[in-house]
């Protein structure tokens, strides 16, 4: 029996990102193309239909997987789907080199991109560290804490201030590596921060940030900045935050996140990303699909 064939297919596992959802639905449909959501009732069911070779994707974009987890069904799914030569957005392998903080803030300075000053503890000497004198003038007081293989804030501790909060962020995360950061405080600008969430799709750029009144910012170093790391990864799809510290410089606070948010503003106004950005993404991401060219661009919008 010929694999049944889908254009695309997702892997997600909220529910919280239904207008993208459904731009990427209409937009395929319009195209004629066959679309899978793949959510967590389908995975297991999915992957052996893969190893089956009774489906086949032509293109998946990977929303859901614990990439810190090999066992976990959709991390065996898009590791699968790599093996077999699907095209993949972003592939697991390439995703998860970004996905290590540790390794990827060696590799951001590498590049000459400005991030905390950072102290890199194996979990396995945490019992042991001391807070000296060197280590207290480079992370200050309050510093952040945060497991290299965490996301979505697990295991991060923003006020640390010893040992024993190390301790609080590895009982909350267990990992192998922990980040001690200095807290970079940011410009203000009127009464807002200046803290900007950036989403790269194939040379698409969205920044977003707080105040509507930043339009008059100039935004250069936020394209540049993100444009390296897109370079240096092989990334086509991730977000990352960045800050305008106090001393003027753009620090990348939180390197690479590959499964983005994607919960739009008008669902929830506190927390969520603009519409049109949400929108935008879908679209670019349906075009890559397609076979469209994707021309760079930068687009401000505000959250």
């Amino acid at each position: 029996m010929a694999a049944r064939k889908y254009d695309l297919v997702i892997t997600h596992g909220l529910d919280t990102d239904g207008a993208f959802l459904h731009r990427v639905q209409e937009r395929c449909a319009a195209a004629g193309f066959d679309f899978f959501l793949i959510e967590p009732l389908w995975a297991g069911a999915f992957l052996k239909a893969l190893d089956a070779g009774t489906v086949f994707p032509r293109t998946l974009i990977n929303l859901h997987s614990e990439h810190h987890d090999p066992n976990d069904i959709f991390s065996r799914l898009v590791d699968r789907a790599e093996a077999m030569g699907v095209r993949m957005i972003d592939p697991p392998s390439v995703a998860r080199a970004c996905f290590d903080k540790a390794a990827m803030h060696h590799r951001l300075i590498g590049a000459g991109i400005h991030v905390p000053p950072t102290i890199l503890l194996p979990a396995a000497a945490a019992n042991s560290w001391i807070l000296s004198r060197e280590d207290s003038s480079l992370l200050g007081s309050p510093f952040v804490v945060k497991p290299s293989l965490g996301y979505g804030r697990k295991g991060v501790v923003l006020d640390a201030m010893d040992v024993d909060d190390v301790a609080r962020s590895l009982a909350a995360w267990p990992d192998r590596c922990l980040l001690l950061q200095r807290r970079v405080i940011p410009r203000m600008l009127g009464d807002q921060p200046a803290y900007f969430r950036v989403y790269y799709i194939f040379g698409r750029i969205w920044c977003c940030w707080w105040p509507e009144e930043l339009s008059t910012l100039r935004l250069f170093p936020l394209r540049e900045i993100t444009l390296e790391i897109a370079r240096m990864t092989g990334m086509g799809m991730f977000s990352t935050e960045i800050t305008l510290s106090d001393a003027g410089q753009f620090v990348v606070i939180d390197y690479v996140n590959d499964q983005i948010h994607l919960l739009t503003q008008s669902s929830n106004p506190a927390i969520g990303v603009p519409d049109a950005v949400v929108l935008g993404i879908a679209d670019t991401l349906v075009d890559v699909v397609l076979g469209k060219t994707v021309l760079p661009v930068l687009q401000e919008d505000a959250t």
